[in-house]
């Protein structure tokens, strides 16, 4: 499955966003002054800064594919679990699970956290 609906919420699009590599796409999941972070990363707010910050990530692979197994939703909260699938630029690939925190605002996420060891990553 790479979409999670959770009470009405589909996070599908926002992934395939994520999936292409699309940084104007997926901040517009966001609020404007939203907080993200990733992995051990600081925490980055607002829409601008959070969408350099991933392009700067994108920029250091070749591509992605998330896949969602499983996901929750308490109040406001989705928690999604799931791997993902980075292509290196070395042409190899690398999968990890993972597990995001998206606290919404209404329709939109205020606080997305992604929990994620990305260190096998950049290994040699």
């Amino acid at each position: 499955m790479t979409s999670a609906i959770v009470a009405g919420r589909d996070t599908g699009d926002m992934f395939a966003a994520i999936d292409a590599q699309d940084g104007a796409a997926f901040v517009a999941y966001l609020t404007e002054d939203a907080i993200f972070r990733f992995g051990s990363a600081p925490p980055v707010q607002g829409r601008s800064s959070i969408q350099a910050a991933v392009e700067g990530f994108f920029a250091t692979i070749a591509g992605c594919k998330h896949t969602i197994f499983n996901s929750l939703r308490q109040d406001d909260t989705v928690v999604c679990e799931g791997e993902v699938a980075y292509q290196r630029h070395d042409g190899r690939e690398v999968i990890l699970p993972f597990t995001d925190v998206f606290e919404y605002s209404g329709d939109l996420i205020s606080q997305y956290k992604i929990y994620i060891d990305v260190s096998p990553l950049y290994a040699e």
